[in-house]
């Protein structure tokens, strides 16, 4: 599976952030395929933002789940994640990624990874 991260690149404090995650080479609603955000803010390590799986439930971590929403659009077999209230500790690379495993997802150790998009939250 091929993942394909897009988005704005910068993003003004306080505003809505918006990503998408293009899927290639399998469905997004495969039976036990969970899909994963996670970002690397410059000089620290990588942080799990959430999931959806392939029945469509969600979970987010708990630092970050009253600002964030992962869904998803079948049709277009296509990620999405949408942060609110954003603000300078938000820049960092985003990642979409992919595994069967949910034990992977959770120790952010997916199989298959997009290339990352950047994100910057400045005035």
């Amino acid at each position: 599976v091929q993942l394909q991260e897009s988005g704005p690149g910068l993003v003004k404090p306080s505003q809505t952030l918006s990503l998408t995650c293009t899927v290639s080479g399998g469905s997004i609603t495969t039976n036990y395929y969970y899909w994963s955000w996670i970002r690397q803010p410059p000089g620290k390590g990588l942080e799990w933002i959430g999931y959806i799986a392939y029945s469509g439930s969600t979970y987010y971590s708990p630092s970050l789940k009253s600002r964030t929403t992962i869904s998803r659009d079948n049709a277009k077999n296509t990620l999405y994640l949408q942060m609110n209230s954003l603000n300078v500790e938000d820049t960092a690379v985003y990642y979409c990624a992919a595994d069967q495993s949910l034990h992977s997802i959770v120790v952010v150790s997916p199989a298959s990874w997009g290339q990352g998009t950047q994100v910057t939250v400045s005035s």
